[in-house]
């Protein structure tokens, strides 16, 4: 799939749209129009309703080690900075980033990628903010114009290696940045803090600096002890929150998969250390099937665990849910879903203050006094059985998803061309159609009278009033059936429901298909549970 297509479709239909798009846009930031919000709400209510609200807590689930409950919270998203200290973000959120000195734009380190090049005895690093095809198709573009060659003369580049990350690269007097002229115009790189700042109150000083949360995790740890006392959960339970998170990018790209401003979806699941390990691998299958379930294909995800150099420094295992973007190279994945086992990090943290790996544990970390560098809250968040009476800081599995990369992950694998032929023009056409899954598609029907006529469009509104307070459906009488039809494929609508001059006869409709286009009749009366029946069973 061609990804400006998907770009094109999103803004026609009313998916997504640049934020502040009449000012120019900002960088970063999108805006979901009247069928991408109910996307991704239907996706963020089908994961809440699968893994909060429908879950039975008596039960056990394939491969669980346990029957185990399941609450939420909704925090707020500025939190005192003693969390941000406590938890390593006020150190240690941060990447690396270049400036361009000729151009003065910002890269991030990681992101650029370049081969080096020969030509006319010289032998230079030419990089591209792009990647895969993208990258070497600029980088082939760019020495050409660096080494005065016309595109004939291409041969002549010799290219030692493939794409290679600056990370690799030591020296950058060699280097032509991904919009320079000339080398060495990119600086070393320098950390770069990934929260935004703000302030709280009039006076507006560093005294009442604060965060915008980088994530939704520290919200649900600093309330345990809160959800211990009022909801009377007993180890092992998880806490789910779904919200808003705000980074700082220095490159957002690829559309939404990399933004500034997201929703993530997340739970820490509290469990007994000498347990952690098997749930660890639990949460690992249930959030890989999860994905399945809902309609990408399994031959587009991978689970990969990290290596050990890849680990964050809390944790002791984390495995990624990757999906096969269409705008990453042959062969690469992007992530969908981190799932980490933090062990007792965490906890341990708001209460003793920031930690350190010291050897095969912890430590709090010290100034240059010998004192804790930031201090935890002082508030004593073990937990203690109330059956057992023991007493131990339990661990942490955290599958993180984001709401914004899984709704343009389910937007990628839907987006589908097919030619069907059409017997009046007796030749085929091409339909253009998003294969989602019922359960999250904007619209779950649509209904239509077949002409403007003879009594259907006051029976198609009777139908349409009928199914409206259970499900969002659409009623549609402008141009002809065929055309409105190929409209909602192009939203995703998975059923259609069309009264004609039989259903002034009989109260009977046509219920068309989506995916196979096969039409069926139906009588008015079944409509809502048909409906239901076919959604709940796909």
């Amino acid at each position: 799939m061609e990804m400006d297509k998907l770009v094109s479709l999103c803004k026609r239909r009313g998916f997504l749209f640049q934020s502040s798009e009449i000012y120019g846009g900002l960088n970063g930031f999108w805006d979901y129009g009247p069928m991408g919000v109910e996307l991704k709400r239907n996706i963020k209510e089908a994961w809440w309703q699968d893994m909060v609200t429908g879950h039975d807590d008596l039960g056990t689930l394939p491969n669980a080690p346990s029957p185990y409950q399941m609450v939420g919270l909704d925090c707020t998203i500025i939190l005192h900075p003693q969390v941000w200290k406590c938890s390593g973000h006020y150190d240690q959120f941060h990447d690396y980033m270049v400036d361009c000195k000729q151009t003065k734009k910002r890269y991030r380190h990681d992101q650029i990628e370049g081969r080096w090049v020969e030509a006319k005895d010289k032998k230079v690093f030419v990089t591209s903010a792009s990647t895969g095809e993208e990258a070497e198709a600029e980088v082939e573009q760019k020495a050409l114009k660096f080494f005065n060659l016309k595109k004939k003369y291409a041969d002549q580049l010799n290219y030692d290696g493939g794409l290679i990350c600056l990370t690799e690269i030591d020296d950058f007097s060699q280097v032509l940045g991904p919009d320079a002229k000339e080398l060495g115009t990119l600086t070393e790189p320098r950390e770069f803090n990934l929260m935004f700042k703000t302030f709280i109150g009039a006076l507006g000083g560093e005294e009442s600096a604060a965060f915008l949360r980088p994530e939704t995790a520290q919200a649900i740890f600093v309330n345990f002890k809160n959800v211990c006392d009022s909801s009377r959960v007993r180890v092992p339970f998880g806490i789910a929150q779904i919200g808003k998170s705000f980074r700082n990018e220095i490159t957002p790209r690829n559309f939404t998969f990399r933004s500034r401003e997201f929703e993530q979806m997340e739970i820490e699941f509290f469990c007994h250390p000498d347990e952690s390990q098997k749930w660890y691998q639990f949460w690992r299958e249930r959030r890989f099937e999860w994905y399945i379930k809902m309609g990408l294909a399994s031959d587009r995800l991978q689970l990969r665990e990290h290596d050990p150099e890849e680990l964050s420094h809390y944790s002791c295992g984390t495995a990624d849910i990757e999906y096969a973007f269409p705008f990453l190279a042959e062969g690469d994945y992007g992530e969908l879903e981190g799932i980490a086992h933090r062990g007792d990090f965490d906890l341990r943290s708001h209460t003793e203050g920031k930690l350190v790996r010291e050897g095969d544990g912890f430590a709090v970390e010290k100034d240059e006094h010998g004192q804790p560098k930031y201090r935890g809250s002082g508030k004593d968040l073990t937990y203690r059985d109330m059956v057992t009476n023991e007493k131990f800081i339990p661990h942490v599995i955290e599958p993180s998803a984001g709401a914004d990369r899984a709704t343009l992950a389910f937007l990628c694998e839907a987006y589908t061309e097919e030619e069907v032929p059409d017997e009046k023009k007796g030749k085929s056409e091409v339909r253009t159609v998003l294969q989602l899954h019922p359960r999250i598609a904007p619209l779950k029907a649509a209904v239509f009278p077949l002409v403007n006529k003879d009594g259907m469009p006051e029976k198609a509104q009777e139908i349409y009033r009928t199914l409206k307070p259970h499900f969002n459906v659409f009623y549609d009488d402008k141009g002809a059936v065929g055309r409105r039809y190929r409209r909602q494929d192009e939203v995703g609508t998975p059923y259609c429901l069309t009264v004609d001059g039989q259903t002034l006869k009989d109260n009977t409709i046509t219920i068309r298909d989506r995916d196979t286009l096969k039409q069926t009749r139906i009588s008015v009366e079944e409509a809502v549970d048909a409906i239901r029946e076919k959604i709940n069973n796909a």
